[in-house]
């Protein structure tokens, strides 16, 4: 049952029958995850699923628009993303991890949606901006200005209400936001309006000291990077580029090293020593990244054993994803009737008695012909 244009939905009525309330994230398979994502999303995604319906998006359509000239390395990058999740915790028998491309209803549904969208609203998405400068992009397809519209669908595809995401993408969903508001507004209220969960570390910085952690910007500590690495790593990572001397006095607000360490450090009295010996020049560089080497790789330990442990079962990222896209399958079918039966368009559906005999006519007709 539809609610009326203008009235308040029931959210039960609009989600599934026991009302709990849904979750939809996901990532793009061009690469391993890193911190910054940890910090970002998958931390609250471990803690939601016991509360909410969650949905995992492996966003493999979303790769296209940066990787269309080499679509090989997407396969082997799906099944990295999926050993990603195993090993921090997301369980597949509380969650739905599914693979995008085997949704079918999603891109009609992004369709539908592209026309409530506008392009100047599109093109003032400050992480296309950035995504479009960072990879010097000369000419923009349509597929990546529509980009928040597809993720719109995704969202929406499950009639999310909350969607964890790191604070660049926050502007995006604003967009799915407004997709929704609108499209609620024009026809019937068929979708919740999703609330965004931002981690309480926004964002972290990558070794380079640029603002942003990034494959693409090759300035990540990667969440499957091995002991020896994450050293290697650490060890370039930016700090002060003031300070010359170990005995110099240093800074720590907008420091890498004391951002990770506040991140990922669960000694806080440790921290509080380190930043007041950085602060008078009691200590060096190579002292406090060193600790934080140390720190990492405890963080890490786990979830190395946990991936590993996973990558040596026999085609278990198939079948989850098989799995999980059979169950994410039937919800989105479910939403894209809803959606056209708010627009209107469900004058051929097959309960009409006219339609149904037509299909059965000619189906019977084609059969006769082979």
């Amino acid at each position: 049952m539809l609610t009326e244009k203008g009235s308040t939905p029931n959210p039960g009525s609009i989600t599934n029958p026991n009302s709990k309330k849904r979750v939809l994230t996901g990532d793009r398979p061009t690469g391993k995850l890193h911190l910054g994502h940890w910090v970002g999303s998958l931390k609250n995604r471990i803690l939601l699923q016991e509360g909410y319906d969650c949905f995992f998006l492996v966003a493999d359509l979303h790769s296209l628009p940066t990787h269309f000239e080499n679509t090989e390395v997407i396969k082997q990058n799906v099944r990295e993303l999926v050993l990603d999740y195993l090993s921090v915790g997301i369980d597949p028998e509380n969650s739905t991890i599914y693979l995008q491309s085997m949704i079918p209803e999603v891109t009609e549904l992004y369709m539908l949606f592209s026309m409530l969208a506008s392009v100047p609203r599109l093109e003032r998405v400050p992480t296309l901006k950035q995504m479009i400068r960072d990879l010097k992009i000369g000419s923009v397809s349509l597929g990546l200005l529509a980009y928040p519209v597809l993720q719109a669908a995704d969202i929406l595809m499950v009639r999310a209400h909350l969607v964890p995401v790191g604070e660049d993408q926050a502007s995006h969903i604003e967009v799915t936001r407004e997709i929704a508001q609108r499209f609620n507004r024009l026809y019937l209220t068929v979708f919740p309006i999703p609330e965004i969960l931002i981690g309480e570390v926004a964002s972290l910085p990558g070794i380079d000291g640029k603002m942003k952690m990034s494959k693409s910007l090759n300035n990540a500590i990667f969440l499957s990077d091995d002991p020896e690495t994450v050293a290697q790593k650490v060890n370039r990572m930016y700090t002060d580029p003031r300070r010359i001397h170990a005995s110099d006095p240093g800074r720590v607000e907008g420091n890498p090293v004391f951002i990770y360490h506040e991140a990922f450090n669960p000694d806080t009295e440790e921290i509080e020593e380190l930043k007041g010996l950085y602060r008078k020049g009691g200590i060096g560089d190579v002292e406090v990244k060193s600790r934080l080497t140390r720190v990492l790789n405890d963080f890490l330990d786990p979830i190395r054993e946990q991936r590993a442990f996973f990558a040596n079962q026999d085609h278990i990222v198939e079948d989850i994803l098989q799995q999980g896209t059979k169950c994410a399958r039937r919800e989105a079918i479910k939403t894209l009737g809803l959606a056209k039966e708010a627009m209107g368009l469900d004058f051929l559906k097959e309960e009409n008695p006219i339609l149904t005999r037509w299909l059965n006519s000619n189906y019977q007709t084609s059969n006769s012909k082979e």
